[in-house]
């Protein structure tokens, strides 16, 4: 069991040593809380590839001092994505498939050009350091730099989920995806632990990218390398796709439980479903395992019911009390499979920096699924996500298809508030697992009295679909056997990696305590 880690000035907490440090150095230099944010990210694109890259996205809420502020920086879709497109390309509106299909036809291909949305991530650090940073842009870059360009030595974790990946890509027999392999699987397989691994053409495009404020990613080299290779590759991004894009300052969402106030970034992100299961928890005197789940369910029915880009979709009122109330009532002593309400009528990294001025930054990036699209871009040493498999294609749905779209995302950076003032950033990264995580954590925080380091290590659990529910293996039998006895079909997993991935960190009258999760390669890095 890793030990919480008390820093009176600053910490740094990620998921990979190398980009805590990154961090850690920037804090030392006189950075801000998001200059040391910002390094470790830039830094995690280069030592934790598969589960972020320079081609991803970001989202990201930062404590000032005295307002909390959020940023959505993810991408919006191709201009000449649409159901037509998709439909083109062999992908029909789900209105359209007939009986019977698979849940995977509801949503745009995994792999490969389509499900590409233009990369948001260097854009957010550009303008989170506009607003929020000490130190020159390009210094964030430099241990990125020269990770990609001198080399790194692989971690376990990372190492681990890499070879699944290489397994994954030699079934894909695509044009766009033919020089994956050059550059993260140069020697026909992946690296192993402990291997000096390199990426000099990573290295480049980070240079341009610091050294021109990220515009050379969307209006300069990088973007016409983009959009040159899509057209030569049958890729739907185009040089002005990439010349539109911006990040929107956003008004995060909250809600109450126990004397706390969490925090999450409002759609086209998940957090919603956190928050609605812990709103669902506050309105009862008492709950238990088996009601965490109940309320979880209902959260994840209506997120992926009414989450959608809100430029297209205004959100409807989830968090409304009337609306939870009628929710609320659906959780019973049994489990359910509730479908979605109707409130009309009533591959990721996260990681966590604070500085000694009281400045704190939550902060998650993605590709997605595990190195996303497997579209690479030659010479330049980066993946794009696959964030556009996000979306429906059932053409009455909210989060349908469209051009200039945001699709629905699964990354979401926490906040946890107590009494009015702010306690801390936190996250748990990991797909399907994050909004679970997040409610879990705030949970053994808030009614366990737990540390950060204490509440990340807890054995977890995660609801999958219908009663399927997952455990670890440190699990107690006794309420294993309670969820069997209510009608959940449990399973105690072995492998690890369904869990997720957290970082926290809780302001204190002596500085910080931070944690950092026991199921990654990851530390918190005091100074």
């Amino acid at each position: 069991m890793r030990q919480a880690v008390y820093a009176p000035q600053g910490v740094v907490a990620t998921s990979q040593p190398l980009a805590a440090q990154a961090g850690l150095a920037m804090l030392r230099e006189g950075g801000s809380a998001v200059d040391a944010a910002v390094a470790a990210a830039v830094t995690l694109t280069q030592v934790q590839p598969g589960s972020n890259d320079i081609g991803g996205d970001l989202f990201a809420l930062v404590w000032d001092g005295k307002q909390l502020h959020g940023l959505n920086a993810s991408g919006r879709a191709p201009a000449a994505l649409s159901l037509a497109a998709l439909t083109a390309a062999g992908h029909p509106p789900n209105d359209a498939l007939g009986g019977g299909q698979a849940r995977a036809e509801l949503a745009p291909p995994a792999r490969g050009w389509l499900p590409v949305t233009v990369p948001g991530a260097p854009a957010g650090w550009q303008d989170l350091h506009a607003r929020f940073g000490r130190l020159p842009f390009e210094r964030l870059f430099a241990d990125a730099v020269h990770y990609a360009e001198q080399g790194w030595t692989v971690s376990p974790t990372v190492a681990r989920r890499w070879a699944a990946s290489v397994e994954i890509h030699r079934e894909l027999a695509r044009p766009e995806c033919r020089d994956w392999a050059a550059v993260f699987a140069p020697e026909g397989r992946a690296p192993q632990v402990g291997e000096l691994f390199r990426n000099p053409g990573a290295g480049r495009a980070l240079r341009l990218i610091g050294g021109s404020h990220a515009d050379s990613f969307y209006r300069g080299e990088i973007a016409h390398a983009l959009a040159a290779y899509a057209a030569d590759t049958g890729g739907l991004l185009t040089a002005a796709d990439l010349a539109e894009h911006t990040s929107t300052w956003v008004e995060p969402v909250s809600t109450d439980y126990r004397g706390h106030t969490v925090y999450e970034i409002p759609p086209n992100g998940q957090g919603v479903a956190a928050l609605q299961a812990l709103a669902l928890l506050d309105g009862l005197p008492r709950h238990g395992l088996h009601e965490q789940i109940e309320a979880m369910k209902l959260g994840f029915a209506d997120a992926h019911a009414y989450v959608a880009d809100p430029a297209a979709y205004p959100m409807p009122d989830l968090l409304d009390p009337a609306y939870l109330a009628a929710r609320r009532a659906l959780i019973g002593d049994r489990a359910g499979d509730p479908p979605p309400g109707d409130p009309m009528k009533g591959g990721t990294v996260y990681l966590a920096a604070a500085d000694a001025d009281g400045m704190m930054v939550s902060l998650i990036q993605s590709t997605y699924q595990g190195f996303g699209s497997f579209v690479v871009l030659p010479e330049y040493g980066f993946g794009l996500q696959n964030r556009g498999a996000g979306f429906s294609l059932d053409p009455a749905h909210p989060n349908v298809a469209a051009p200039g779209k945001r699709p629905f995302h699964t990354i979401i950076p926490g906040f946890l508030f107590r009494d009015g003032a702010p306690l801390g950033p936190f996250g748990v990264m990991g797909g399907h697992m994050q909004p679970q995580g997040h409610l879990q954590l705030v949970l053994a925080t808030v009614d366990e009295g737990l540390g950060p380091q204490e509440a990340l290590t807890r054995p977890r659990w995660y609801w999958h679909t219908e009663r399927q529910v997952e455990v670890e293996p440190e699990f107690d039998p006794a309420l294993i056997e309670d969820l069997r006895a209510r009608g959940h079909e449990v399973t105690v997993a072995t492998d690890r990696g369904t869990f997720g991935m957290g970082q926290a960190i809780w302001r204190i009258p002596g500085g910080y305590v931070a944690g950092s999760e026991p199921r990654a390669d990851g530390q918190a890095a005091a100074y």
